[in-house]
């Protein structure tokens, strides 16, 4: 036998020990050819199809831009006047 052959029927034994079983779906096929419908028919942007996709593209990014809008003008404001300076 040559080292060939022997690589190549450890690696088969290697794969057949270690594949698992084949898995149940998580949902049935039913369910998913049905989402799968509602999202090819929906006439939105393809990041905001989903339920809370809205808050996540939209909402957060909106929420730290207008966070960090304040925080840079109240640091132009402390820093125009003077306060919080340190001796």
């Amino acid at each position: 036998m040559q080292l060939h052959d022997l690589l190549v029927i450890n690696h088969r034994e290697f794969c057949r020990c270690r594949m698992p079983e084949q898995e149940p779906p998580f949902r049935p096929r039913e369910k998913l050819l049905e989402v799968q419908r509602y999202f090819q028919n929906v006439q939105k942007h393809t990041y905001l199809k989903g339920r809370y996709d809205a808050i996540t593209s939209v909402g957060i990014p909106l929420a730290l831009a207008a966070s960090s809008l304040f925080l840079i003008g109240r640091g132009v404001y402390n820093m125009s006047h003077g306060i919080g300076k340190k001796e």
